[in-house]
């Protein structure tokens, strides 16, 4: 199932949705409110209804949604039916972490490949995944369909990794680094920069520690 359109916010808050309906369902809810899924993920009622109203669905007034039935309908909208499989490049604490923390969260999303250049990290497996040295990237990637790939390299190295990766056939990449990167139309960019997150927070903490004092 595709919807044509919809908007990176709301497929963002769609996955929030989802890992806070699975959470949910966990303490054996069978129907939720929009205002109880709001209040796990700080936002609006409005906005939780306004973007289950943009892929079709309605809870009932009375009870609510069924948790269930739109965990298997995010489901169908945000996974591919057959699974798409992921890479990343750069095992550092940040690659290792993200792979170990990703094992078994998704049935339709599975990391299959590491890359590096270290020759101790080369050959080994963590957590079930297998690295590679960084020259196999290429034929890897085409070799087991790999679709997406996850960037956690030194900043400099960024660049010629996603040149690399769009030419390999990648059509997603998730950039941990703090070097913008430019990919052609057709590969869809996810950069996610810690240090100016960090920044945001301390911000905004400095600003609410100045208001309460």
């Amino acid at each position: 199932m595709f919807i044509k359109n919809l908007p990176h916010k709301t497929v963002e808050r769609l996955s929030q949705y989802r890992r806070a309906l699975l959470m949910i369902l966990s303490k054996e809810k069978t129907h939720v409110f929009s205002h109880e899924i709001a209040q796990m993920l700080h936002i609006t009622p409005v906005q939780v209804r306004r973007d289950l109203m943009l892929i079709g669905y309605s809870g009932n007034l009375r009870k609510g949604y069924d948790i269930k039935e739109l965990i298997e309908l995010i489901g169908r909208i945000i996974d591919s039916e057959r699974g798409q499989r992921v890479a990343v490049v750069g095992l550092g604490n940040l690659g290792k972490a993200i792979i170990s923390y990703f094992k078994g969260k998704r049935s339709k999303l599975a990391i299959i490949a590491a890359f590096d250049v270290n020759p101790e990290k080369i050959n080994r497996v963590y957590d079930g995944v297998a690295c590679y040295h960084i020259n196999q990237m290429t034929d890897v990637i085409k070799q087991h369909n790999i679709s997406i790939g996850i960037i956690s390299v030194p900043s400099e190295q960024a660049p010629e990794i996603a040149e690399t990766m769009v030419l390999a056939g990648i059509k997603g990449i998730l950039n941990f680094t703090p070097k913008p990167l430019n990919v052609p139309p057709f590969v869809y960019l996810e950069e996610y920069d810690m240090i100016t997150s960090l920044e945001k927070v301390a911000f905004f903490a400095k600003k609410n520690d100045e208001r309460f004092k």
